[in-house]
């Protein structure tokens, strides 16, 4: 076992662990160089005096977008933000806000950027941290803090949300931008306080504040509105197209979580028919309202999670009192990391069945040697286990609405294809999977949640209800998880999503790509098909939602200062 601090082996050499520990590494940390004064003023004429510029590198989750050498700046407040954009408006420059990176799709720069690209990135996290309550039931937050400070703060005044996203370095202003989630629905006989919320982040939102044009001054201006107005629905989820500097979320009492996991149901029972028995996904959504399984490529047996409200801790589970309860997936195992590590030095993509038995022995073993099969604790310290050191793979996402009674349905006919289509790749000497499939369960972003007489749903989120269908009540997630680089990865997944937009068309259920990860791909590359970005995704929102959305978001900035070349091709 490798124990030395560098990524070096005794020869050397960079090992394979320690190569993913280095990639992980660069991921995870933007690389700031401090910009010669002389040369920042030839090239930011007139740039705010109390704002300083510097240069960075941009690297999102997997490494798969990458800049060098791009300016950018950290602004300590709203009104710092609002100069920079009238400077960059001025200017002939682009504002992108960046948070974490922790996304995998080019909505905050596009692959090929470089340092000659008159892009202008504006760090969040350092200084738009604030954090305070405006009630019992709501906290003002500033779009830099990470979902962890932020479920830390709920946390510390009694309060929490229904569900989050896995990972807690996760920005607020990120998170909303693209309808982040996490995994519940009401399970059969709950009673959800106030202040519950089964869908989306977006649908918390009571009031948010931003950066937008206003034509009687002639700049931008910082903004305040209110959820009932018309222009907020836009700006709920918004891809990119705005600058959200704060925002009111509705909150509810925090309430205390068992999680338990397992491996002893096979995907066949798991995923099976709809109506095949007790062991069924659905069957434990009813039970619990909160699943997560994580299948394994090439294996037979998901790691299940299943979270319950359990107000007392339960004989036999271990209360934690902090997240990320899970350290045999915070970093790459050995057993893992040398069997990618040959995967990725090109010693054969073919090991990936090996590769996913590793990680499914991993986490049998390290769920028993951990204690972790059975957690309690507050919501915070068992609804986040995802660290930044894990390992970086990329992901394709889609959510698929449906009623209640077809969220086994769905499962079903989705694992019986990703299952064929894997096969049938594999009987080709080709393994385009390496990584697992991840299920979630959630409620659609319902407009009563946020307890605002005449809210609206947000009008871009992936899980936006649709009026034609008042039955749907549930979106199912499906992600693939696969490293860079994996040969034939892109045709894989354009075949899968070829299914998902077929069968999902609206009849029974609807297909809608999740933002932040892979989608309208081709057979070399995601967000490139262009019958998917030009008529398949809008057409699954409705084209007067989507018309209504781009239009809403020109109009607070007609000069696109917020966007790039991609959101430029896809909100149109």
């Amino acid at each position: 076992m490798d124990n030395s601090p560098f990524p070096y082996g005794g020869s050397g050499s960079l090992s394979r662990r320690g190569l993913l520990r280095t990639a992980a590494a660069l991921a995870a940390v933007p690389v700031l160089l401090a910009a010669d004064p002389a040369v920042a003023s030839a090239e930011l004429p007139g740039f705010p005096a109390e704002v300083r510029p510097y240069r960075s590198a941009y690297r999102n989750w997997a490494g798969g977008i990458t800049a060098d050498g791009l300016w950018a700046c950290a602004p300590t407040g709203p009104e710092q933000v609002l100069a920079v954009t009238n400077w960059a408006w001025r200017n002939g420059r682009r504002v992108r806000a960046r948070g974490c990176s922790h996304g995998w799709s080019p909505l905050t720069i596009t692959e090929g950027t470089t340092a000659d690209t008159r892009t202008l990135l504006v760090d969040t996290a350092p200084h738009l941290t604030g954090l305070a309550l405006e009630s019992g039931s709501a906290v003002r937050a500033g779009a830099g803090v990470t979902l962890e400070a932020l479920l830390t703060f709920l946390e510390e005044h009694g309060l929490g949300l229904t569900a989050t996203p896995a990972p807690g370095d996760l920005t607020l202003g990120g998170a909303l931008a693209i309808d982040a989630h996490g995994t519940a629905v009401p399970a059969d006989g709950e009673r959800p306080p106030p202040g519950s919320a089964y869908g989306s982040l977006s649908n918390r939102v009571l009031e948010l504040t931003a950066v937008v044009w206003d034509a009687d001054s002639g700049a931008y201006v910082l903004r305040t509105f209110r959820r009932e107005e018309a222009d907020c629905a836009a700006l709920l989820t918004h891809l990119g197209r705005a600058f959200v500097t704060e925002a009111v979320l509705r909150v509810g009492p925090d309430r205390n979580l068992r999680c338990v996991s397992r491996t002893d149901i096979p995907a066949r029972e798991l995923f099976a028919a709809p109506g095949s028995g007790e062991r069924t996904l659905e069957s434990l959504v009813r039970r619990s309202g909160r699943v997560e399984a994580i299948w394994f490529a090439f294996t037979e047996f998901p790691w299940l999670k299943e979270w319950s409200v359990t107000p007392v801790r339960p004989p036999g589970s271990r209360h934690v009192a902090s997240p990320y309860n899970y350290p045999f997936s915070d970093s790459v195992p050995t057993l893992v990391a040398d069997l990618v590590g040959r995967l990725v030095a090109g010693a054969g993509w073919y090991l990936a069945p090996q590769v996913g038995a590793a990680q499914l022995t991993v986490a049998r073993l390290g769920l028993a040697a951990t204690g972790s099969a059975d957690l309690w604790g507050r919501s915070k310290n068992t609804l986040l286990y995802l660290r930044p050191t894990t390992l970086r793979v990329t992901a394709n996402g889609y959510a698929v609405l449906t009623a209640r009674a077809g969220v086994q349905r769905v499962v079903h006919e989705f694992t019986t294809r990703y299952r064929a289509l894997l096969d049938a790749y594999a009987a080709r000497g080709r393994f385009p999977v390496n990584g697992s499939v991840e299920i979630r369960v959630t409620g659609l972003d319902e407009p009563a949640d946020a307890g605002v007489p005449g809210a609206e749903a947000p009008l871009l989120s992936a899980v936006r209800p649709g009026p034609e269908h008042p039955e749907w009540d549930s979106a199912v997630w499906l992600d693939v998880l696969t490293l860079p680089g994996t040969p034939y990865a892109e045709a894989f997944l354009r075949e899968l999503e070829t299914f998902l937009l077929g069968t999902y068309d609206g009849g029974y259920a609807l297909a809608r790509p999740e933002w932040s990860k892979g989608w309208a791909y081709t057979d070399k590359s995601a967000w490139s098909d262009p019958e998917v970005l030009g008529t398949a995704v809008p057409g699954s929102y409705g084209r007067e939602v989507w018309t209504r959305a781009v239009a809403t978001l020109d109009r607070l900035d007609p000069h696109r200062v917020f966007g790039n070349d991609f959101l430029d091709r896809l909100l149109r």
